[in-house]
């Protein structure tokens, strides 16, 4: 005869929570979502593909996802270095500066485009300096990628310098005592544990770069065809009152999310594969 052993749990029943669940993920997700798709789907499959397809729409794809793959590449590099650092060494201040990592996600959107409009412009504390030279970074393409980067840098952060914590340095001893150089230790040894983790912030820091608005209409200049990105172009359409060709290239912004999410999940499972 089995004996059942009943749990006491803090939260009500799995049917109560699962009810109110789904209650709630449709109310905040899935209603609004569907409603967008609806909105689209009164253009003809013609009108869709014209509209999404228009060449002012298509020059804003090319802004909007070029600059989020240049900005999530930097932030790939320089954000595993400045983990490295917060890991692996201790200095007068690593808690400030491990603080000023997650400043992009406290500060609001609008407040870092106009810092960095500031800063950059060309009589900025920095844009000065580099208007002599030819370089141009306010109201460019090249703020959009800046601005990007600004908002995505905490995602690689974050994801890479928990993995880096559990990297015994008993490994890299052990390298080194077979002959290893510091370069084969780090190609052989950190980076293949690295790897997963540094995939999955590159992923999560294009998806938030492409869907990032508040702090780069300030500096990109939003000029259509060189530096409009797509989000504005959404909010012209609606401003002009061209609401289904607003939702149309929303849905393609939304089957880009949707597809980076899977491409999310699938690097999350290989991540734990890897370290099984």
């Amino acid at each position: 005869m089995k004996l059942f052993k009943r749990h006491n749990n803090v939260l009500p029943g799995f049917g109560l929570t699962l009810g109110f669940t789904i209650f709630y993920l449709s109310v905040i997700v899935l209603i609004p979502l569907s409603a967008l798709v609806f909105r689209t789907a009164g253009l003809t499959w013609g009108e869709f593909i014209s509209t999404v397809t228009a060449p002012r729409v298509l020059a804003s794809y090319k802004v909007t996802f070029g600059a989020a793959m240049i900005a999530a590449a930097v932030n790939s590099i320089f954000g595993v270095l400045v983990a490295w650092v917060l890991v692996r060494y201790r200095f007068p201040g690593r808690r400030i500066v491990d603080a000023l990592v997650d400043l992009p996600f406290a500060l609001p959107t609008a407040v870092a485009g106009i810092t960095l409009a500031t800063i950059y412009s060309p009589n900025g504390w920095v844009g000065r300096f580099l208007e002599p030279h030819g370089i141009k970074v306010a109201f460019t393409p090249l703020g959009i990628v800046l601005a990007m980067t600004f908002i995505g840098l905490p995602f690689v952060v974050r994801t890479v310098q928990p993995v880096m914590e559990e990297i015994e340095v008993e490994l890299e001893e052990a390298a080194v005592c077979l002959g290893a150089s510091r370069r084969q230790t780090l190609q052989r040894v950190i980076f293949p544990m690295l790897l997963p983790s540094i995939l999955t912030g590159f992923a999560l820091s294009f998806a938030r770069a492409v869907g990032e608005y508040g702090s780069i209409i300030f500096i990109a200049g939003n000029m259509p065809m060189v530096s409009e990105i797509t989000p504005l172009l959404i909010i012209t359409k609606l401003e002009q009152f061209d609401y289904q060709g607003a939702t149309a290239i929303a849905c393609v912004m939304l089957l880009a999310s949707f597809s980076m999410l899977l491409v999310i999940n699938l690097l999350q499972r290989w991540s734990r594969r890897f370290s099984d």
